[in-house]
């Protein structure tokens, strides 16, 4: 009961009291009764007190128990969280906008052109000296209660000094589909693995991993289209996706990408949609495991297939598997601390050429890497990653295609979730150098302004 009518009922009872005695003289026993009812009154007020306050603090730790364990499971099975609000209202709110910096420094034991075949991701520091490697500005909300929203839009400095302003996402996302379904549509990244649909600023190494660097372009794999996901009722987290995107420029590389370029020897042709079927199709199965209280584990699998660019009737298929093991102890400071292990290995399969092309051939190319995380204390993440990326043929000379080995240690500072700086140490051994090798040291720095995606620790 809410103390306020406790102490309301408890001055009734004293106010009558007084009425029915105030008209005679008050014998001494009566005066020591009413001071007994009195006292039984404020005992009885002080125990249901107590017991108030009891209940309300049991609720409060219940609570936070409950929010801090959904907090640790969510970032441990669930992949990187969309800064986009879950509310329940009927008109727009919830309207969030913010700004992420990331910026790097440092140099390589080869030259910038060396270093640019090194470095193929288009957000990695490809040049001795300052590199700019994204600002992002990230737009979200509810739209009404059946759609969220977003938008990011990404600003560069090229090699040559000139701003590449670029829209990197905008799409809708469904939000009361019964039966555990959703649908997103729009210009979105593929869900093709854990890494591919991050963001810059939340990866973990200063650079893409070389094998998704030639499978899927510099930018990542990202095109316009729709998918369609359904969260399965099992006991564990299980969901399906499935999606179908344009196939064509730039973000697509390894379907029909810019005309002109080069994969393994083809040179790549103008080739426009004919057909439905020539469309890019996506199909992904996330699994997620509670193994014990602190210890949570993600298994993936993910297809891609549809056409190439090499030919104008050749295709193009990709499959992946990807896993995330993540260990975090009951009691926690910031997330902190933790253990991670993240893996992926995708296998590329390309048909290159027409059926009446004489230098047809197919394409087989592989590669895997596989990067741990040790948060020893809040604040400070400890990592390391080693990748290797190879292909059938003759490829000592091909960046894109020769045998590829990485190792790259690294040391991350978090002030505050809103800022980090980062050293990293990138061994390259490659076949297209004459050397074989190189050496290369960044620093980076982000910062976030506003609304964004919280660091997933």
């Amino acid at each position: 009961m809410d103390p306020f009518y406790i102490r309301v009922n408890c001055m009734a009872i004293l106010f009558a009291a007084l009425l029915l005695n105030s008209g005679a003289a008050i014998a001494g026993e009566e005066v020591e009764t009413l001071r007994q009812q009195l006292t039984e009154i404020k005992l009885l007020m002080q125990r249901m007190q107590q017991t108030y306050d009891q209940r309300i603090n049991a609720l409060e730790q219940r609570l936070q128990g409950l929010e801090s364990n959904s907090e640790r499971i969510a970032s441990a099975v669930v992949s990187p969280p969309i800064a986009i609000p879950s509310l329940s209202t009927a008109t727009n709110s919830g309207f969030q906008i913010g700004l992420s910096g990331l910026f790097a420094t440092g140099g390589s034991s080869v030259s910038n052109d060396k270093l640019e075949s090194l470095q193929g991701g288009a957000h990695d520091p490809g040049q001795k000296g300052f590199t700019v490697q994204n600002v992002e500005l990230s737009i979200g909300g509810t739209v009404d209660p059946y759609f969220d929203a977003q938008a990011n839009i990404i600003l560069q400095i090229d090699v040559d000094g000139d701003t590449v302003v670029e829209l990197e996402e905008a799409f809708f996302i469904t939000r009361s589909l019964p039966w555990g379904l959703q649908v997103k549509g729009g210009q979105y990244f593929t869900e093709f693995g854990r890494q591919n649909p991050q963001h810059p600023h939340t990866w973990s190494f200063v650079d893409q991993p070389v094998v998704l660097s030639r499978f899927f372009g510099g930018d990542g794999l990202r095109s316009q289209g729709v998918r369609a996901s359904w969260l399965m009722p099992t006991d564990w987290y299980s969901e399906i996706n499935v999606g179908m995107q344009n196939p064509k420029g730039e973000t697509v590389t390894s379907f029909l990408n810019a005309p002109g370029e080069e994969i393994g020897g083809h040179t790549l042709i103008d080739r426009d949609l004919r057909k439905f079927r020539d469309l890019l199709y996506m199909a992904r199965w996330l699994n997620g495991f509670d193994l014990s209280e602190s210890l949570s584990l993600n298994l993936g699998a993910s297809s891609l297939w549809g056409p190439n660019a090499s030919g104008t009737r050749t295709n193009t298929h990709i499959y992946g598997m990807d896993m995330y093991l993540k260990w975090q102890a009951t009691y926690t400071q910031r997330g902190f601390p933790f253990v991670s292990w993240h893996t992926e290995i995708l296998k590329r399969r390309y048909e290159a050429g027409d059926t009446d092309d004489s230098n047809r051939e197919t394409l087989n190319d592989w590669g895997l890497f596989s990067q741990a995380l040790w948060g020893f204390k809040p604040g400070w993440v400890a990592g390391l990653r080693l990748e290797y990326a190879t292909a059938n043929g003759d490829n000592a000379a091909d960046p894109l295609r020769d045998t590829r080995k990485r190792l790259s240690p690294n040391l991350t500072w978090y002030p505050t979730e809103y800022s980090k700086l980062r050293l990293q140490y990138n061994h390259d051994w490659t076949e297209h150098l004459s050397g074989k090798t190189a050496g290369s040291l960044w620093l980076q720095v982000e910062f976030n302004l506003g609304s964004h995606a919280a660091h997933v620790f």
